[in-house]
């Protein structure tokens, strides 16, 4: 028995999927941060017990990788949210004959509902300082105090400075992408 598939029953279908993408992606990315939480543990550990200041130069590499990982699923997310909002909620709206309701009401309106609340901006400072804490003021202290500690040799100092310099970078990228001062876009 052939069936026709509406427009509407696609979009709705590709709804689904990409919202299972993001619900996926959001306990993915939530969970680099214990991860990463449990990495800077060992090699604390691990640096204590063998005090050899030169295993926290392990920290750098793990919390940008970590932090690079959980910032271009973060960016996944939202720009899933954008795309449910902008283009897949407004076809849908079409598709089913209630664009331009008197109630202005958007398909899908907690996509945006929620993006609008007087906490949101202070929740993404919150989160931008987590971020920063995790990913990049940990790893910049281990080389402070791999710096401090003197037991390094040339290349490992000149090792230091490049990590130093991409967590910097990714510092950069992390204050760049959340944005906390800037109101919420669509």
């Amino acid at each position: 028995m052939e069936q026709d598939v509406t427009a509407g029953q696609l979009l709705l279908a590709e709804y689904a999927s990409i919202k299972d993408e993001q619900k996926a992606r959001i306990g993915f990315r939530d969970n680099l941060l214990y991860v990463t939480l449990t990495a800077v543990a060992a090699v604390v550990v691990t640096t204590a017990q063998s005090k050899q200041a030169a295993m926290l130069l392990a920290l750098p590499l793990v919390c940008v990788v970590l932090g690079w990982t959980y910032l271009m699923n973060d960016q996944k997310i939202s720009a899933i949210g954008s795309y449910v909002r902008g283009e897949l909620g407004p076809r849908l709206a079409g598709a089913a004959g209630v664009a331009g309701q008197p109630d202005g009401l958007p398909v899908f309106g907690w996509e945006s509902a929620h993006r609008g609340d007087n906490g949101r901006r202070l929740r993404k400072v919150i989160q931008c300082a987590v971020d920063l804490l995790a990913f990049c003021v940990v790893p910049m202290a281990a080389l402070v105090i791999f710096w401090v500690s003197g037991q390094g040799s040339g290349l490992l100092v000149a090792l230091s400075v490049a990590e130093a310099l991409t967590v910097g970078g990714l510092g950069w990228q992390v204050v760049s992408y959340a944005r906390p001062f800037t109101p919420a876009a669509g």
